[in-house]
């Protein structure tokens, strides 16, 4: 199997997940349960059986709750990238997390459940990983592997890999998954503060060092409390 391209990994957790209300107005999102098993756990697992050895999470909203949790696992090894005073978004969190994280890193959404297609999403990144002409490369889902997902799509993808977002009126063939492994050179001259991934990677499209490659597994949307029953009733079927 191809060797993985990093060792760590950030898990975005800091968000205040307005969307998943009223199930987070007294826990964070990462937290929330489905099947059983908190959203986080999805991804540590995960992250655990890649082979991934270090992973740091941001937190931000009842950030206690979610430091306690994640403080109780032998693996991945956990450190915590403190945004209690501000929410730095995902572009600004990236950055405060950096000193933390080699380069390159995978970094993911705290709240993304998937399933492994022949290689796991780790390794489908490692092994199309080209740093000499890539700042950062997403794991992209077409809309027939995506469960409870009714968007038009994220991401257009050229036969090289290149993406580009998608056009205005147009349905994009490929939505990001949350996944990505990105390269130091992506957050070089970064924006002060809070600021979205969008403004490093909309500068990467123009460089033509955005790529995208496309997922062999199952990725589900687990962004509202509708879509939780879908989700479990699917990963039961699994």
């Amino acid at each position: 199997m191809t060797k993985l391209a990093s060792d760590s990994a950030m898990v975005m957790a800091a968000g205040i997940g307005k969307r998943m209300r009223p199930l987070t107005a007294s826990q964070p999102k990462p937290l929330v349960r489905v099947a059983g098993k908190p959203l986080i756990d999805y991804a540590l697992d995960n992250l655990a059986a890649a082979g991934i050895a270090k992973v740091v999470v941001n937190v931000h909203y009842l950030a206690d709750a979610l430091q306690a949790h994640v403080a109780e696992r032998k693996s991945p090894q956990v450190t915590i990238s403190d945004e209690r005073e501000e929410l730095l978004e995902t572009g600004g969190g990236m950055i405060k997390a950096m000193p933390l994280l080699p380069d390159p890193f995978f970094c993911l959404n705290a709240d993304n459940i998937w399933l492994d297609g022949p290689r796991d999403a780790f390794h489908d990144l490692s092994q199309r990983w080209d740093p000499k002409i890539m700042d950062a490369l997403l794991l992209l889902v077409p809309h027939a592997r995506a469960f409870s997902y009714t968007g038009k799509g994220d991401f257009h993808m050229d036969p090289l890999g290149r993406i580009t977002r998608r056009r205005p009126g147009r349905i994009a063939p490929f939505i990001f998954t949350g996944i990505q492994l990105v390269s130091h050179r992506l957050l070089r001259d970064p924006p002060e503060g809070k600021f979205s991934t969008n403004v490093l990677w909309q500068r990467a499209i123009e460089e033509e060092r955005l790529y995208g490659t496309s997922f062999t597994g199952q990725w589900f949307e687990v962004g509202t409390p509708q879509a939780i029953k879908p989700a479990q009733e699917a990963l039961n079927l699994g």
